[in-house]
């Protein structure tokens, strides 16, 4: 599906063709539950199996990849759709006609989730807007909903603490929050990076991150439903291309690293002629660690016909290696060498992963939840890196959430 989508695509939205973090130290346990849920997971065209019990599922978001994500939890098989929403009624019927749900459980408006929330389902995916995702994420759990969440998490620093204290209070309501990475579910990449935490690298001396995509579109915005429905191009809706279009790959260098930076500088631009919003195509950004470790990161959204790309190259003093999401991964040279292999096809397959993860770790009890806590500090160094270039300064992680800037929207003339 990736490649497909990939091809002879010169402008759609970021959600139509992407979207797990691992924390330091809860790797192992997660590692192993991930690298056996990658060799189970079934195809997804696969006869669902049997499961002694079926999760009341809403589906907080019904777009492109909300109903998308919809149509791989039904075939899972533990799950059964109940209620969904979403600001859009043709989306909100969409769904709900695709999914067989009761009209009276399908709801509509910035309310929506509410609504849903109580209406008796036990989970819910948030897999909207970005900007909505911590508040949506937090009256999940405070509703005792288990939370299945999209990528970013937040688009700043009050937002991503939302979200990690969230994580807290459904570690302590026996709740499971989940957060939907792809490149940390992939055998591969897990093996490469074991290996990295091994010492495989030697001393690590620097990190080079890519995050290309196919430009961002720009329609013409009349009215404050156009803007909420092409959200991508207003920053406090998206937080950006830093944040929206390449947290995977800052997720992996964090998964890698085990802690996030200390600061950032760099320089951002935008290069598209007369342009409608305030996007910016191109981030360059250097982040440095409490160790003087440093990572580079770059990120664009341009017509320039190069290749899709989100990874890392991790250099040490005695090997490297590269963690992708599509392509290769390996660790080349040093004590822990391994030739590495495909990465293949993680949008769907990923997803796939996360959501036998969701379900085991609800009927298994696993509340731990360190996806979550790992997508807060994603969030926040992506925010970190938008900021210190936006600012053309050196910004510390310290500065940034002692500031607490919010990213404020008016949703003045939406529906409740």
């Amino acid at each position: 599906m990736l490649d497909s989508i990939m091809k002879n695509q010169p402008c759609f939205s970021r959600r139509e063709f992407l979207g797990g973090a691992l924390a330091t130290g809860a790797a192992a346990t997660l590692l192993d539950t991930l690298a056996a849920t990658a060799a189970d997971a079934p195809a997804g065209d696969a006869k669902p199996k049997e499961f002694a019990r079926k999760i009341k599922l809403g589906l907080i978001g019904c777009g492109g990849r909300g109903a998308w994500l919809g149509e791989l939890f039904k075939q899972h098989g533990g799950y059964e759709i109940s209620a969904v929403a979403d600001y859009f009624p043709e989306r909100m019927d969409q769904a709900g006609d695709k999914f067989g749900v009761a009209k009276a459980r399908r709801f509509s408006g910035l309310d929506g989730h509410k609504r849903l929330l109580a209406s008796g389902v036990e989970a819910v995916t948030v897999v909207n807007v970005p900007h909505f995702h911590p508040d949506h994420g937090r009256a999940a759990i405070e509703a005792g909903c288990h939370v299945y969440a999209a990528k970013p998490v937040a688009v700043d620093v009050p937002g991503a603490l939302k979200v990690q204290a969230a994580g807290k209070l459904a570690t302590q309501k026996n709740l499971c929050y989940l957060v939907d990475y792809q490149m940390g579910t992939d055998p591969v990449n897990i093996e490469v990076v074991k290996r990295i935490h091994e010492g495989g690298l030697g001393k690590l001396g620097h990190i080079d991150s890519l995050g290309f995509s196919p430009p961002w579109s720009e329609p013409e915005i009349h009215t404050a439903e156009d803007r909420l429905r092409n959200w991508l191009a207003t920053i406090p809706l998206s937080g950006d291309v830093i944040t929206e279009n390449t947290v995977h790959s800052i997720n992996a260098v964090l998964w890698v690293v085990g802690r996030r930076p200390v600061s950032a500088s760099g320089r951002s631009r935008i290069c598209r002629p007369n342009p409608r919003s305030e996007y910016r195509e191109i981030y360059l950004v250097t982040y440095e660690f409490d160790d003087g470790l440093l990572w580079t990161h770059r990120c664009q959204s341009l017509p320039n016909q190069l290749d899709w790309a989100l990874k890392l190259d991790a250099y040490g003093d005695r090997a490297t290696a590269l963690v992708s999401y599509r392509g290769k991964s390996y660790l080349r040279g040093g004590p822990k060498h391994y030739g590495g292999g495909e990465v293949v096809s993680l949008y769907d397959q990923g997803a796939i992963r996360n959501i036998a993860t969701f379900y085991d770790n609800i009927v298994h009890s696993r509340f731990d939840n360190p996806t979550v806590q790992q997508a807060g500090d994603d969030a926040l160094t992506a925010v970190l890196g938008r900021e210190a270039c936006t600012r053309r300064c050196c910004l510390t992680m310290d500065e940034l959430i002692k500031e607490n800037k919010a990213l404020e929207y008016d949703l003045s003339g939406l529906q409740v």
